[in-house]
């Protein structure tokens, strides 16, 4: 008697190969490669007049991906969809179904969907374990987002390829983007221009650390924005400053937190990555995409800011070995998106397994250094929060008619900031600018 044969369908090659070691040999894997069939380019594949009926066409990949997927399923009772757990991969499920359906294939078959957000033996287990239908919400959202795509883009394309010929195409995002564009290049146009210059000088106090201050009060009189309106102004004040000491005259510092930011999104990975390593967006989440079908991270295409508790404690974990339990909370970190509308049903971006770091996974450069980074983010986010005194300090000649200000941060204990500080120019803001010590 031969075993039943399940047949697991994922998007990618190198996922299937992943997949196919977890599960066994029960189990068969293929590669869908994305998308088998899409709109054809042409008139009446989306009829507004009739419900908005749809055509598809399946491409020539995907006639011979469907072909390969129906043969295979012949040897096997149950169809496993195993796409990738948002809008696209259910709309990817959702086609091949119907696509095997037209083929006939599906008679007499178990058909399961199944999604998990990291490629580890645990959660593909726990997935396969934990069967649903299609969803069918996802898919009806994936139809109205691409009959909008077909609508605007066959009607406006054209226009396009009138007026600039060589352009490629127009879409609902391309049209919004360019909305955007003119109203900001109106904003420019219509901006006039004023010079204005300020004056930063460094000081220095007891210990002899250099700190940056600002010009605030010149002849007497406090200076506003624009009230140094050309070089010659500037310089002048300049020539001033190298006369005589300053005194501080006023050191006033208010105790405040500073709380680690929430693990990564896919548009904060898309942001850091670019601040911190120069990624473009595309770089980024092709990197991401391979580190997740390697089973190194968990799945990039997420709203959600928040860890599964599992991850929590094993995130704490790493944290208290790494820096010590003065450096973990007594409860741990949780958090909300800020954004409207956030599809919130997968975790942040995180590690699979917290405690290896880039260097223990013998990945190449572009791989370590985004794991670096969403390792760091990830443990950073579990971490105490930095205790912080906000301190303004002004700086007087003895006469007041020159007045120097900085605005800065006096750490009293670096909590999550000991292993990560989010963005790459802190320094140039004020409120994040490290000062020294500085008493009256």
């Amino acid at each position: 008697m031969t075993e039943t044969k399940n047949l697991v369908i994922v998007e990618s090659p190198a996922k299937a190969k992943t997949i196919h070691k977890y599960l066994g040999p029960n189990y068969k894997v293929l590669a869908s490669y994305g998308h088998i069939r899409d709109l054809p380019s042409k008139n009446g594949s989306v009829d507004p007049e009739n419900k908005f009926a749809m055509v598809w066409e399946n491409s020539d990949a995907g006639a011979k991906r469907v072909k390969e997927i129906a043969a295979a399923l012949k040897e096997a009772d149950t169809l496993i969809l195993s796409t990738d757990p948002d809008r696209e991969g259910e709309a990817i499920s959702w086609h091949l179904l119907e696509a095997l359906n037209e083929k006939k294939a599906l008679k007499g078959k178990n058909i399961r969907r199944v999604t998990f957000n990291e490629i580890t033996p645990r959660a593909v287990k726990s997935a396969m374990d934990n069967p649903r239908d299609i969803d069918s919400e996802l898919v009806e959202a994936y139809l109205a987002r691409r009959a909008l795509d077909y609508l605007v883009g066959f009607n406006l394309s054209p226009v396009l390829w009138r007026k600039l010929p060589g352009a490629r195409s127009a879409g609902r995002v391309q049209s919004v983007a360019l909305r955007l564009i003119t109203e900001r290049e109106n904003e420019i146009e219509r901006f006039k221009p004023q010079e204005y210059w300020s004056v930063e000088a460094l000081a220095q106090g007891d210990a002899k650390e250099n700190f940056k201050t600002r010009v605030v009060v010149y002849n007497g009189q406090k200076l506003q924005k624009l009230d140094i309106p050309n070089e010659e102004a500037a310089g002048e004040i300049v020539g001033a400053l190298t006369i005589g000491d300053f005194t501080v005259t006023s050191a006033e510092a208010k105790p405040t937190k500073r709380h680690p930011a929430p693990p990564f999104i896919t548009s904060t990975l898309q942001q850091e990555a670019a601040r911190k390593l120069g990624f473009a967006a595309s770089r980024t989440m092709s990197v991401a995409q391979k580190l997740y079908e390697e089973g190194h991270i968990t799945y990039m295409r997420t709203d959600g800011v928040n860890l599964s508790e599992d991850a929590i404690k094993a995130v704490r974990a790493v944290a208290g070995k790494e820096f010590g339990d003065a450096y973990v909370p007594e409860k741990p970190n949780y958090y909300k998106s800020k954004a409207k509308n956030a599809q919130e049903a997968h975790e942040a971006v995180r590690p699979t397994d917290p405690s290896k770091r880039g260097r223990d996974l013998n990945l190449d450069e572009d791989k370590t250094k985004l794991y670096e980074l969403i390792w760091k983010r990830a443990v950073a986010s579990q971490m105490e929060a930095a205790i912080m005194e906000r301190t303004t300090v002004t700086a007087e000649t003895p006469d007041k008619k020159i007045a120097l200000r900085a605005n800065g941060s006096v750490i009293k204990f670096d909590g999550f900031l000991k292993l990560y500080l989010e963005g790459k120019d802190d320094e140039q803001d004020e409120e994040n600018r490290r000062l020294p010590v500085i008493k009256e």
